[in-house]
């Protein structure tokens, strides 16, 4: 799904999910968050969403880095 142009090389928080929206959605797997998951990984914009299990399969290939 082209997740490589937007997602490949980035910063990302590990926080949980308390936007003000009604939900966002695992950028892989599509899992809401405001449901199933609650706690999960977003880039620094808090714009893209990845769940853990994702975040646990991909992070060596998109070469991800954690910040506080």
């Amino acid at each position: 799904m082209n997740q490589e142009k937007y997602l490949k090389n980035k910063k990302l928080y590990h926080v949980y999910y308390n936007q003000n929206k009604n939900h966002d959605h695992c950028a892989f797997c599509v899992e809401k968050f405001s449901s199933k998951y609650q706690i999960g990984y977003c880039t620094i914009d808090y714009y893209y969403w990845i769940c853990e299990k994702c975040f646990d399969d991909f992070k060596n290939i998109f070469n991800w880095r954690v910040v506080k």
